[in-house]
């Protein structure tokens, strides 16, 4: 794919969330808001970063990404969409008795869907076992890895933290959208992961921190990877959920709720989208 300048990123991340706004309005489904806070990160990692065909979706030497909060699918779907995996029209269906587009991502007929998530804690020991076989296989792919901050909090995550040095996965890159808020609560008072930095560190990472929203910054590191020759890379992306979205940013509400018409209206407006 050719790589877009940052004006273009800017406008892919904008219509990421548009589409995830109107998908959502439409399914009256969940997790706008755990959407809406990673549209940056994806729009530089499609349009700019991974090694990818949309006309070919299952090249063998293709980057792969692994969405672990498989829960934010709806952002994922949009950026696949816009990119040319799939035409935009297949949107309308999201979460829609019969289609392919589920509520939790799944790869089943979708190109550009390298694995089924959702159930949480899963995603980095997948990640783990892909980038494991691309060394055995000495193949040049990378495995990016998108997980919630309240994902964090299961132990099957830091299993994976663990396996991931110890095979010196420097293919592997996790991407840990720290928004501050959980499905129940602001991650400090359900389960504090600070200091998350030092802990991923501590397990023999080599970790950046980075403004999940500024797209330069994003460019900038994830164009750095590996950042340590033999280590895995850790990025923790500062971010908002809601994003974009004034009366949803940092909202918890936002994490379950829909927008209604007059919603989904006012936030399109706010994003310079005219229906």
């Amino acid at each position: 794919m050719p790589e877009l300048n940052f004006e273009q990123l800017k406008e892919l991340a904008t219509r990421i969330r548009a589409q995830v706004l109107k998908m959502t309005h439409r399914a009256k489904s969940s997790h706008v808001g755990s959407s809406l806070s990673i549209a940056d990160l994806l729009a530089v990692l499609y349009g700019n970063i991974l090694k990818i065909n949309p006309k070919d979706p299952n090249w063998a030497e293709r980057d792969r990404l692994i969405l672990s909060k498989g829960h934010a699918c709806a952002g994922l779907y949009a950026v696949l969409a816009e990119v040319g995996y799939f035409p935009l029209e297949n949107l309308e269906t999201y979460y829609q008795n019969g289609s392919y587009l589920a509520g939790h991502i799944t790869h089943t007929a979708i190109p550009g869907v390298e694995v089924s998530t959702g159930s949480l804690g899963h995603g980095l020991s997948i990640t783990c076992g892909m980038a494991l076989a691309g060394k055995q296989d000495r193949k040049d792919y990378r495995v990016f890895t998108i997980l919630s901050d309240g994902e964090c909090d299961e132990g099957s995550i830091w299993e994976a933290v663990l396996f991931a040095p110890h095979q010196q996965l420097d293919n592997l890159v996790a991407i840990v959208d720290y928004n501050k808020i959980q499905s129940l609560g602001r991650v400090e008072e359900v389960l504090n992961l600070e200091p998350l930095a030092d802990k991923w560190k501590a397990f023999g990472w080599s970790v950046k921190e980075i403004d999940g929203h500024n797209l330069e910054e994003i460019h900038k590191t994830l164009s750095t990877i590996p950042f340590k020759a033999g280590k895995p890379s850790c990025v923790i992306a500062h971010t908002i959920k809601g994003k974009g979205v004034s009366f949803m940013e940092d909202k918890l509400a936002w994490h379950y709720q829909q927008p209604d018409a007059e919603q989904l209206q006012k936030a399109l407006l706010e994003l310079g989208i005219k229906e």
